[in-house]
């Protein structure tokens, strides 16, 4: 039994002093991640600062035409948001990927960014696990480790960021806005994420005593040729062996501009510059598209049961990529593969 102590917060502010006053506070919103964590004993706050009530619920667009999404957006209306699906269908598609419709209705898109790994020993308190206790190991290296890391990985930990919505953020250069006792200050998202290297407990560049308020996107949102490809286990309510989030615009038949993110791969939302750089002025091609992902893939290092996910990644990218250049996306209503 985990005793701790329930706080409604009344403000942002309030927010932030609660959790800066106690080390081990947590923020609850929608609790899809959290609570699981608590029954699992991974997680044992002595406090919880529920922020549901705050007026961070808004999707609003701003003067420069994008948008910005209050941390407290639930992932179903997001994804259904008029502005979102007319101009960030990206978006939409990644989170209508992810989780089950039940979750979606309870999720916040803040939860949803700073939401944990699933690798098995980091919920089995049992076992040892850097992200957990630093220094105690990460059984996953030489364990069962199909679901794991090959790019970005450490010698401390092989975990994978679970998220959808966070790859298509990715590739759409969002802004994450939060807040802390020293004001407020706007992180872009390639550097929100951290990879693992030798502190793996740290999933986020987030300061302990901030919290997350909005997430703003650019006005750039690659309308018309998109898609959102997820590759996992069975065709609902799972996480990604692969995912694949794809931006590209066109100009006749050439690629003016690309942006590549890849899930289910690292400890973050995967993104190589180098890989977009190629594909920008040159015709949409087979060829061209396995030139790219052989460059994203081009450090993946597989373990004993996850090597496969190297070629699937690489497939899943080339297939993407076809999907947002003939501006056809991966339908998330009728998951089949295009």
């Amino acid at each position: 039994m985990i005793n701790f102590d329930y706080i409604r917060a009344g403000s942002v502010a309030e927010a932030v002093r609660r959790i800066a006053a106690d080390p081990t506070a947590k923020i609850i919103a929608g609790g899809t991640n959290l609570v699981d964590l608590m029954k699992q004993d991974v997680e044992r706050p002595s406090r919880l600062v529920d922020i549901s009530r705050l007026p961070l619920n808004t999707v609003e667009e701003t003067a420069a035409g994008g948008v910005l999404i209050g941390a407290l957006v639930l992932n179903s209306d997001l994804a259904y948001h008029p502005l979102i699906e007319k101009n960030f269908p990206l978006l939409s598609s990644a989170l209508l990927a992810g989780a089950s419709p039940q979750l979606r209705n309870m999720a916040s898109v803040g939860g949803n960014l700073l939401q944990r790994t699933r690798c098995y020993y980091f919920y089995d308190t049992a076992t040892p696990c850097n992200k957990r206790a630093p220094g105690s190991g990460c059984p996953a290296i030489d364990g069962l480790n199909r679901i794991h890391a090959i790019l970005g990985a450490s010698e401390s930990c092989v975990a994978t960021h679970p998220s959808d919505m966070c790859v298509a953020l990715a590739a759409l250069e969002a802004l994450v806005h939060v807040t802390g006792p020293a004001g407020e200050r706007a992180i872009p998202f390639a550097d929100f994420h951290r990879l693992p290297g030798d502190a793996p407990e740290r999933d986020t560049n987030l300061r302990a005593d901030e919290i997350v308020t909005a997430i703003e996107l650019p006005p750039e949102g690659f309308a018309a040729n998109y898609t959102y490809l997820k590759i996992r286990d069975r065709l609902s309510y799972a996480f990604a062996l692969v995912s694949v989030a794809v931006g590209l615009s066109l100009d006749g038949d050439i690629i003016k501009g690309a942006r590549l993110a890849l899930g289910g791969v690292a400890h973050k939302p995967w993104r190589d510059t180098a890989a977009e750089a190629v594909l920008r002025g040159r015709t949409p091609s087979r060829a061209v598209f396995e030139e790219a992902a052989d460059l994203v893939l081009r450090g993946a290092r597989g373990l004993a049961h996850n090597s496969f996910k190297i070629d699937l990644a690489r497939r899943a990218i080339v297939r993407a990529l076809t999907q947002a250049a003939n501006g056809e996306p991966q339908s998330q209503s009728c998951k089949r593969i295009n």
